[in-house]
């Protein structure tokens, strides 16, 4: 599996740390200011603001686990 350029992850893994990246500011929206970036964006598409955050979800886990991918760079 080829690795990302620019962090050196594979491409799951550099996906995943971008919805990570995503996830938590908007999460911080909602904490400082209740304010979800996501339903503001996408509400109108229920299922698709259901999506993102199961997205989001797996790619923490996929995280959890970085350390058993073989095809990312030490």
């Amino acid at each position: 599996m080829k690795t990302c350029k620019n962090c050196g992850k594979c491409g799951p893994h550099c996906l995943a740390k971008w919805l990570l990246i995503v996830g938590g500011l908007n999460w911080g929206l909602v904490g400082l200011l209740d304010y979800n970036l996501v339903e503001s964006l996408f509400g109108a598409w229920g299922w698709l603001v259901t999506l993102i955050y199961v997205l989001v979800g797996l790619s923490a886990v996929l995280m959890l686990i970085e350390g058993k991918c073989g095809s990312c760079k030490k």
